[in-house]
């Protein structure tokens, strides 16, 4: 094997070490382009490199073969003579960045610092390796560049063309390219940029000019020899300014050059351009063709443009605003009604849009510059200010419209006296319930004011006592939609009737009036507007006088009370209580007799609070129970009816009370007629508990547990003398053969 081949790769390697850790001596890729009169730095740095880390630098001018000592930042007269005064003043200098960079510095460099200049550094490696200087030219140029602006006209008229001119010039020098910004400057705020052309011949548009710039609103005009146009098409008032034109001189910088560096910038204000705008001149009027004088009556409102001047082939749109009147020092809030843009089209407001759609309120425009808004029944709510604006719109160079100007009408009110609505209703008896069994009949006679196509709802009401609790019986609706309310008997579901006799009267009808229907009974009527299909809405409410129901009692009178057996007992056994009806004044003729019976538990269970009873018996005798308390109710005679618990519980201690319904049969008729609700006394139930059942428990859980002790303590003590004495080491038991021995002696 060759030896020499397998050490190639070795001295490979370390030639490719040593030559990555060779020294570098760095400055920027030239050539570096510089206005003269500027001040201007170049930077060098060392890397890689051994001995101490603060290392020194020497700058030289090159001359051919020969270098011209600058400056040293080791040796102090290290600078050749012809150059010590520019370093004695400070016109040259060095600036130490770090360890290993410096920056050779002009004050103000001249045209004759051109030149390509070289920085060393003394060499501090134990081996010379690497580079120990490097150079890079510097070109000083003149200051040459001018910028002569020109504004063709100062002021134009809104849609004219802005023209800006702008003409840069400069010495030609090689390696620096051009630019040209426009700017405009609106009275105290700083500069706007508009478009910006360079230095690589492209275009940068400023931010606010961009979507004009697309459109075609604004142009470049390059002819060529240093003029630079900018053209601001269909001027806006927003144009209006000062403008200013800026010239500024580019040098590409960085290893490929991708990085501009600007050495040069000048700029001239151009003057201020004034605008006169499109006028509407400001001339806008609302008026009031249609005034309401009440509620539902119509209003028309017209807006005219007059004296509109330079609109050309624009358009016109309409924005209709309204607010509520309120007092002066209070702001108003406005609330778009509807708007017809630039083409037409109508825009609903959100909260007229219903209204719009049900053809309520119009929005139309008569004539090129006449806009109406019409209501068809102007409401309480419509009251308040009204205004519109116009805006004029102008066709771009795309075929497009945009807003040029938006004028504001001054407000005009709309408001009448309002009229308040009246309701009256009287009642009248047309037939009296004499005696139970008969028909009551009354109607009532609504007279309404102020009130537009009205709608009314009837509700009969009933109070047992003048002035008492209402209870509500049934009601017809604005729309004749009839319903029970609170008579909810369902064998006397077809005994009352209303009805609309006429267009403002309606008569209610009670068959077979019974003793507990006697009270007074009186008509609740409301009136209801609406607005074409809008829902109905509520205007005034009102109550008509009572008519009272008082024919005389002449059946029996009923009685009822409680009895139990008794009133303390023992848990599981038995309790009966009778409800018992009794009756007096019954006669012959009465007829036969049903009661409804129900017993209660507790007297905050009532029927009355909403709670069901315990148990229940109907006057057909069908038992319904409610409760979970083990009972039943039966009827031992006619007029009593017994409660039974059975198996007496703790739950079962409290109140009990019972009640009856008395239903009587109508011998003339054959219907049965209801009588008043009859309630028991009160009847207290408790239950005992005997000595020994209240110690039998105690008693025998506690003999049971000392058994178990005593048993436990002897066998633990037995246990512990077997243990104890089977096993003492000082007890040693007799043999039985010795015994028989001694015998034997």
């Amino acid at each position: 094997m060759d030896k020499g081949a397998g050490l190639r790769p070795v001295i490979l390697f370390i030639a490719l070490v040593w030559f990555c850790e060779a020294r570098v001596v760095k400055v920027p890729v030239g050539p570096l382009v510089h206005v003269e009169g500027q001040a201007i730095s170049i930077r060098c740095d060392v890397s890689d490199y051994e001995g101490p880390r603060d290392q020194e630098f020497d700058w030289s001018l090159v001359h051919g073969d020969k270098l011209l000592p600058l400056i040293s930042t080791f040796e102090s007269d290290f600078v050749d003579p012809s150059m010590r005064d520019r370093v004695n003043n400070g016109d040259i200098s060095y600036s130490k960045l770090g360890d290993a960079a410096v920056e050779l510095k002009f004050k103000k460099v001249r045209a004759t610092d051109s030149g390509v200049y070289r920085c060393s550094t003394p060499s501090t490696d134990s081996v010379s390796k690497g580079n120990y200087h490097d150079d890079v030219e510097l070109k000083v140029i003149g200051d040459s560049l001018k910028v002569a602006p020109v504004i063709s006209k100062s002021a134009v008229a809104e849609g004219e063309s802005v023209d800006l001119q702008c003409t840069a010039t400069r010495g030609f020098t090689e390696h620096t390219f051009l630019s040209v910004t426009w700017s405009i400057r609106k009275g105290s705020s700083p500069l706007e940029e508009i478009l910006t052309f360079g230095p690589d011949d492209k275009i940068k548009v400023g931010g606010n000019y961009a979507q004009r710039y697309t459109d075609g609103g604004i142009q470049l005009d390059l002819r060529g020899g240093g003029f630079y146009g900018l053209i601001l098409k269909r001027a806006k008032p927003s144009d209006q300014g000062e403008y200013v034109c800026m010239a500024q001189e580019w040098v590409r910088q960085g290893e490929e050059g991708k990085n501009w560096r600007k050495i040069l910038e000048k700029s001239e204000e151009m003057g201020k351009v004034a605008v006169t705008p499109t006028d509407l001149q400001f001339k806008v009027t609302l008026k009031a063709s249609l005034s309401p004088q009440s509620t539902s009556e119509p209003t028309e409102l017209r807006c005219e443009v007059v004296d509109l001047l330079h609109l050309q082939d624009g358009r016109l749109g309409v924005t209709w605003s309204y607010s509520t009147n309120t007092p002066g020092d209070v702001s108003q809030k406005k609330i778009t009604l509807a708007s017809l843009n630039e083409l037409g089209a109508l825009i609903a407001g959100s909260e007229y849009q219903q209204r719009l759609d049900s053809g309520d309120i119009a929005v139309t425009r008569k004539e090129s510059n006449i806009f109406v808004l019409r209501m068809l029944q102007t409401r309480d709510a419509d009251m308040g200010s009204y205004s519109c604006a116009v805006t004029a719109w102008k066709p771009t160079q795309e075929s497009k419209l945009e807003k040029a100007k938006e004028v504001q009408s001054t407000p005009v009110t709309v408001q009448w006296t309002p009229k308040i609505p009246v309701l009256q209703v009287v009642a009248h008896r047309v037939r009296e319930a004499s005696t139970g069994g008969s028909t009551f009949e009354m109607s009532c006679r609504v007279t309404g004011q102020n009130l537009k196509n009205p709608g009314y709802s009837v509700l009969i009401r009933f109070e047992e006592i003048l002035g008492g609790k209402s209870r509500k019986v049934l009601s017809l609706s604005q729309d004749s939609v009839l319903q029970l309310e609170e008579w909810s008997e369902p064998s006397r579901i077809d005994s009352v009737v209303l009805e609309k006799t006429g267009q403002l009267e309606y008569r209610f009808r009670l068959y077979g009036a019974q003793v507990t229907d006697r009270g007074f009974y009186y008509c609740d009527v409301t009136a209801w507007t609406r607005e074409q299909s809008q829902d109905w809405s509520k205007a005034v409410s009102a109550e008509s006088n009572k008519i009272e129901i008082a024919f005389v009692h002449t059946g029996p009178v009923f009685n009822i009370s409680i009895h139990s057996e008794a009133n303390n007992v023992i848990p599981g056994e038995t309790v009966q209580m009778k409800c018992i009806i009794s009756i007096l004044n019954a006669s012959p003729n009465t007829g036969d007799m049903a009661f409804d019976v129900r017993w209660f538990q507790n007297a905050d269970r009532a029927v009355d609070n909403g709670v069901q009873p315990l148990i229940s018996m109907d006057r057909w005798g069908v038992v319904k129970k409610t409760g979970s308390n083990d009972t039943s109710l039966e009827r031992t005679d006619r007029h009593t009816f017994v409660l039974t618990l059975h198996k007496i519980q703790n739950r079962d201690v409290g109140e009990y009370h019972c009640t009856a319904t008395p239903w009587l049969l109508s011998p003339a008729t054959g219907a049965w007629n209801k009588e008043k609700d009859l309630t028991s006394s009160i009847s207290f139930l408790s239950v005992k508990m005997e000595l020994w059942d209240s110690l039998k428990m105690p008693v025998g859980y506690g003999l049971a547990a000392a058994v178990i002790a005593g048993l436990l303590s002897v066998l633990l003590g037995l246990a512990v003398a077997h243990c104890c004495f089977s096993r003492n080491p000082m007890h040693t038991p007799r043999p039985r053969n010795k015994l028989l021995e001694m015998e034997m002696d």
